[in-house]
């Protein structure tokens, strides 16, 4: 970092001194000529946009990722769930009926706290839960089934709470507000103060793209918890199946969480 402000420094106290002692021997001109405000405030606009594109992407790409990972573990809960249909009953009855109580726990604590970025041990109960479960099936034909279908709904899983997590930090938010207004007060200085109507309404739709871009990228990048967010919808349509089939064995048999998916006494 040193490294670059350093080099910043050296390259602005060149461009001084050679515009003090070689500009006059290489141009002819004037020393009151050169570039005026408004030629340089092209430069800087072009920069602005091409951060705020660049900055864009990155922000798109975190918010691509959580929902891939979103529909991955509803996926992988899906197929623990059909999985377990080859299992005796005692353990199938206890797996289904963990993976209602986990896809519930996801939706009702687990999405809410990832709009501040941070997950919720109450799918945590139910991923143990299913391990623990697993043990009275080594041997059998359907552990290996099961096991692979866990485990890839806990990588999903790992994955959707990083996303979670703002992929842009702070201060580059805080840099490219900055570089905005840095942009929008030069313009303005470089219009005309007399019938600068069309200018005045050219600089207020730039304003507008550029600020609506910033908006968009602080939300893209909170997945969970902005306007453009990632919803429960897979993991809530795997619940609904998962209950349907859990009923349609063990009607009789009370599931062991609430409508939370918190645990509740047998």
């Amino acid at each position: 970092m040193w490294l670059v402000i350093v080099v910043a420094v050296i390259a602005l106290l060149a461009g001084l001194a050679a515009n003090r002692w070689l500009r006059p021997r290489l141009l002819s001109e004037d020393d009151g000529t050169g570039m005026a405000v408004k030629d340089m405030v092209g430069p800087l606009l072009t920069m602005t946009v091409l951060l705020l594109s660049f900055v864009l992407v990155t922000a798109n790409s975190s918010y691509g990722k959580a929902e891939v990972a979103s529909r991955g573990e509803a996926r992988a809960l899906d197929q623990l769930v059909e999985s377990a249909e080859y299992a005796p009953a005692v353990q199938r009855a206890r797996i289904q009926a963990g993976a209602v109580c986990y896809a519930r726990a996801v939706r009702e604590q687990e999405w809410p706290a990832m709009s501040d970025g941070h997950g919720s041990p109450a799918p945590s109960v139910w991923s143990a839960d299913f391990r623990q479960t697993f043990h009275s099936l080594q041997g059998t034909p359907v552990f290996g089934m099961l096991v692979a279908a866990d485990n890839k709904r806990s990588d999903e899983r790992d994955e959707r709470l990083t996303q979670a997590s703002a992929s842009i930090p702070s201060a580059i938010f805080y840099f490219l507000l900055a570089t905005l207004v840095i942009t929008v007060m030069a313009l303005g200085i470089c219009l005309p103060r007399k019938n600068n109507r069309g200018q005045l309404i050219t600089l207020t739709v730039i304003t507008a793209l550029l600020t609506t871009m910033l908006v968009i990228i602080r939300d893209v990048d909170r997945p969970f918890g902005g306007i453009i967010n990632v919803e429960p919808t897979a993991i809530t349509e795997v619940e609904r199946q998962a209950t349907r089939d859990f009923l349609a064995h063990h009607q009789a048999t009370p599931l062991p969480c609430d409508a939370k998916g918190n645990r509740v006494a047998a």
